[in-house]
C-alpha cells in the first residue's frame, strides 16, 4: 500500500508540474498576445522595415548659352532572380541557351557558354539578387527587357533594374577643372563648381519604406508617410563654350611647341567680371596635358614684368612722374646695395621716357624710379598695392584660392633690396586671375569687380537666383592715373616687346613678362639651366575695352621664353576669335558700309522666328510652306531658301537631327528628356529614336558635327 500511494503522490506531482507549466505558458501567450504585442511588432517592424533615402537627380552645370558642361548620365545595375521558386524548370531548360546568347549579343564582353554557366550557377546557388552587369546603358536596358525569361517581368521574369547615374561632362575636358568634381571618399577633394555649389546641385534626399521580402531583398511599399525627393538646381556659368574652346586648344598648340610644364588662358568680361573661358593644362606623366589643376586660381607665383604697371601707377598717383619724363637706364645695369639689376636690352637703353622705359620693360629704369623716391617711404609704396586689391583674395565662388604674397616694410623676410625687386615683379606672388583682377580694374575705370563664374541657378528652366557683379574695390586709383596706365599699355604693342600683337583691325593694350622662376628645393637655378614663366596680360579693344585677358606658361624651354614668344600668341589668338564672332566689338569697322550681296549660306532647322529674323538681316527672301508651323527645316534654292514645316508633337520624343545645340536642347527639355550634348554643331544622331513616347528624365543622347 505504501508503494501504491508512493507513485499515485509522484504521479501527482508530475501531474501538477504539468498542470503549471501549461498554465504559465497560456498565461505567457495571453500577456504577450494582448499586453506587449505593441512593442513586439515594433521590434519585428524594426527588423523587417526600414527608411530607404531616395536620391533626388543632381542639376545641370550649363555653360553660359545653356549648353551642357556637366550632367549626371543614368546607367543601371541589372540583378537578376532565376532561383526554382520564381522561374519554372521548364521555362528555364527551354530558355536558358537563348538567354544566354543575347546578353553575349548585347554587352560583347562573354560567350554565349560563359553567360549560361553564371546563370545555371546562380541557380543552382539559389541566389535570388544576382549581379548580372554592373553598369548597363538605357539601349543595354531596353534590349534586355526583350531576352527570353526577362520579357515575362519583374514578377515573373527576374529581372531586377536599379538605377543609378554617373557624372558626365559631354564636352570633354573643356574648362574640366573649373567645373570640378566630388571625390567618393570621406575626406575626398570638394572641385570647382561641382564642389562649391554641391548643395545646390544635389538637391533635398526622399525617403520611401521598404520591407524585407523572403530572399532577403528589400521591397518598397505603399505608405502616405513617404516624402518626394527634390531635384537639384542647374548651374549656369559664365563660360562661352566656343571661346573656351578656342583658349584650350591654343594654349595646348603653344605647350606642345614650347614643351612646357603647364600654362593658364583666362578671359574675362571688363565690366561684369564674368569668367568667358579658363584653360589650365599641365603635363601629366605620360607627357600629354590635361586639366589636371586649376593653376588659374590654385597657383600663386612671381609675376615679374607683368607687376611693372602697379609700380608706375603708384610713382603716378603720388604725382612723382609723367610718361613723357626722362629716365636715364645707362647701360642697362645697376646696382642695389649687393644686388645687379639688368636689362635683357644688351648695351642698355640710355636715356627714354617713362612711357617708353615701360613698353621696352626696363627692368633698370622702374627700380631707379621706385628706389629714388620711395626709399625710407617703403610703406607708403607698399600701401599703393594694398590699395590696387593685390594683398587680398579676390572671394571666389570656387574653393581653392591660393594666398596672395605682398611683402610688407619691417617684417621678417623684408631686406634692403625687397622693395627694388618688387617694381619689377619678384618677391610678390599672384595667381594669374589676382593679376587679371588688377589689369581689369585698369581697364574698367579703376573698378575693382570680383571675378564671375556662376551666374544663376534655375529649376526646371526657371530663374531661381541670380548672381550679379560685385565691385571689391569701386576706385584703385585716379581717373588721370587709370589715362596713364593705358596710354603705356597700348604703347608695349604699339612699339615695345609686344608689336607682334599689333593688329590694324583689333587694337590691344597690354603687358609682356618673362620671369625667372624658383625650381622646388633648387632655387631659381638647376644645374647650369634656368626656368622661366612668360605671360602676357591685357585687354581688347584698348580704346574702349570689352575684355580683359591673361596668358601663363610656365617653364617653357626649346630657347624660346620671352612673353611676347610664347604667351602673345595665344592672347591674340583668344582676342581675334572673339572679335570675329562679336558684332558688338567691329561695329565701327562695318559701319557705313553698303551690304555685299550674300550667297545662301547652310542653315539649320529651329524655330521658324529666328530663321526669319537671320534671313531678314542677311536681305535673302523666303517662302513658307506653311504659315502656322513654329519649327521649320530650311531648303536652300538658288537665291532663296524655303522653309517647311517640321513636326513636333507634345510628349514624344522630338526628332532634333539638323538643329542646332540651342533647338535641340529646348526641344529635348520640352518632352521632359535630359539632353546630352556630344561635339559641336548641328545634330546628326540621336539616341531616342522620335516618335516613341518620352520617358521623363531620361538621358537624351545628341551627337553633334560641324559641316
Amino acid at each position: 500500500m505504501s508503494v501504491k500511494k508512493d507513485i499515485l503522490w509522484r504521479f501527482g506531482v508530475v501531474y501538477v508540474g504539468i498542470l503549471l507549466l501549461g498554465l504559465g505558458i497560456v498565461a505567457r501567450i495571453i500577456y504577450l498576445q494582448f499586453v506587449e504585442v505593441g512593442e513586439l511588432t515594433k521590434k519585428a517592424q524594426q527588423l523587417s522595415i526600414k527608411n530607404m533615402e531616395i536620391i533626388p537627380n543632381r542639376g545641370n552645370i550649363l555653360a553660359c548659352d545653356g549648353r551642357l558642361l556637366a550632367t549626371s548620365v543614368p546607367y543601371y545595375e541589372i540583378r537578376v532572380d532565376l532561383s526554382p521558386a520564381l522561374i519554372p524548370s521548364s521555362l528555364f531548360r527551354e530558355s536558358i541557351d537563348s538567354l544566354a546568347l543575347r546578353l553575349s549579343e548585347i554587352f560583347r564582353d562573354k560567350s554565349p557558354q560563359a553567360y549560361k554557366a553564371e546563370l545555371m550557377k546562380a541557380r543552382r546557388e539559389n541566389n535570388r539578387y544576382y549581379l548580372l552587369k554592373r553598369k548597363a546603358d538605357f539601349e543595354q536596358l531596353r534590349q534586355l527587357k526583350t531576352c527570353p525569361i526577362f520579357r515575362l517581368g519583374k514578377n515573373r521574369g527576374g529581372l531586377i533594374v536599379i538605377q543609378t547615374g554617373v557624372r558626365f561632362m559631354p564636352h570633354g575636358d573643356l574648362a574640366a577643372r573649373t567645373i570640378g568634381y566630388l571625390s567618393q571618399s570621406e575626406n575626398g577633394n570638394v572641385v570647382g563648381i561641382e564642389g562649391s555649389f554641391d548643395s545646390e546641385l544635389a538637391g533635398v534626399k526622399g525617403l520611401k519604406v521598404m520591407q524585407r521580402v523572403p530572399g532577403g531583398i528589400w521591397m518598397p511599399i505603399n505608405d502616405e508617410n513617404e516624402v518626394e525627393p527634390k531635384d537639384g538646381y542647374d548651374v549656369v556659368t559664365t563660360i562661352d563654350l566656343n571661346i573656351q574652346d578656342v583658349a584650350q586648344e591654343a594654349l595646348r598648340r603653344q605647350l606642345e611647341m614650347h614643351n612646357a610644364q603647364h600654362g593658364v588662358a583666362i578671359l574675362m568680361e571688363v565690366q561684369t567680371g564674368e569668367i568667358k573661358a579658363i584653360a589650365n593644362l599641365g603635363r601629366d606623366e605620360y607627357g600629354r596635358y590635361r586639366e589636371i589643376f586649376n593653376y588659374a586660381i590654385g597657383e600663386s607665383t612671381e609675376p615679374g614684368s607683368t607687376i611693372k604697371l602697379a609700380s608706375y601707377m603708384a610713382a603716378l598717383e603720388d604725382g612723382y612722374i609723367d610718361v613723357n619724363d626722362s629716365i636715364d637706364t645707362g647701360n642697362g645695369k645697376w646696382k642695389v646695395y649687393d644686388k645687379e639689376i639688368t636689362d635683357s636690352h644688351k648695351g642698355g637703353l640710355g636715356k627714354i621716357t617713362v612711357k617708353e622705359a615701360f613698353a621696352y620693360s626696363s627692368n633698370v629704369a622702374v627700380s631707379k624710379i621706385i628706389m629714388k623716391y620711395y626709399k625710407g617711404k617703403e610703406i607708403q609704396f607698399v600701401k599703393h598695392f594694398y590699395d590696387f586689391g593685390l594683398n587680398r583674395k579676390l572671394g571666389l565662388q570656387i574653393q581653392g584660392e591660393a594666398e596672395p604674397l605682398v611683402k610688407y616694410p619691417g617684417t621678417k623676410y623684408w631686406s634692403g633690396i625687397s622693395m627694388a625687386m618688387m617694381s619689377f615683379g619678384y618677391e610678390i606672388k599672384l595667381t594669374p586671375l589676382q593679376l587679371l583682377a588688377f589689369y581689369n580694374a585698369v581697364a574698367n575705370n579703376g573698378r575693382l569687380v570680383r571675378p564671375l563664374f556662376v551666374k544663376e541657378l534655375r529649376f526646371n528652366g526657371r530663374t531661381i537666383k541670380k548672381f550679379e557683379t560685385e565691385v571689391i574695390i569701386p576706385s584703385i586709383c585716379s581717373m588721370s592715373t587709370i589715362r596713364k596706365a593705358r596710354e603705356m599699355l597700348e604703347a608695349v604693342v604699339k612699339f615695345g616687346t609686344a608689336k607682334n600683337l599689333d593688329d590694324s583691325l583689333l587694337q590691344i593694350a597690354g603687358k609682356t613678362g618673362t620671369a625667372q622662376i624658383a625650381i622646388k628645393n633648387l632655387g631659381y637655378r638647376k644645374g647650369s639651366s634656368i626656368s622661366y614663366q612668360a605671360s602676357f596680360v591685357g585687354y581688347f579693344p584698348a580704346n574702349n575695352p570689352k575684355y580683359s585677358c591673361i596668358v601663363v606658361v610656365n617653364a617653357p624651354s626649346n630657347d624660346v621664353y620671352y612673353g611676347n614668344l610664347v604667351a602673345g600668341p595665344i592672347f591674340k589668338e583668344i582676342a581675334q576669335k572673339v572679335y570675329a564672332t562679336s558684332f558688338e566689338l567691329h561695329n565701327e569697322v562695318i559701319k557705313g558700309k553698303r551690304r555685299l550681296k550674300t550667297s545662301v549660306p547652310d542653315m539649320t532647322d529651329g524655330f521658324v522666328t529666328d530663321l526669319e529674323k537671320t534671313l531678314k538681316e542677311l536681305g535673302i527672301s523666303y517662302d513658307k510652306t506653311d504659315d502656322k508651323a513654329l519649327w521649320v527645316s530650311p531648303k536652300k534654292q538658288e537665291s532663296d531658301v524655303v522653309l517647311d514645316k517640321r513636326l513636333v508633337i507634345d510628349n514624344l520624343v522630338p526628332n532634333v537631327v539638323g538643329m542646332g545645340a540651342k533647338d535641340a536642347v529646348y526641344l529635348s527639355e520640352k518632352a521632359g528628356l535630359r539632353p546630352v550634348l556630344i561635339g559641336f554643331g548641328k545634330v546628326v544622331r540621336q539616341s531616342i529614336q522620335p516618335g516613341v513616347k518620352a520617358r521623363k528624365g531620361d538621358a537624351f543622347v545628341l551627337t553633334l558635327q560641324a559641316d
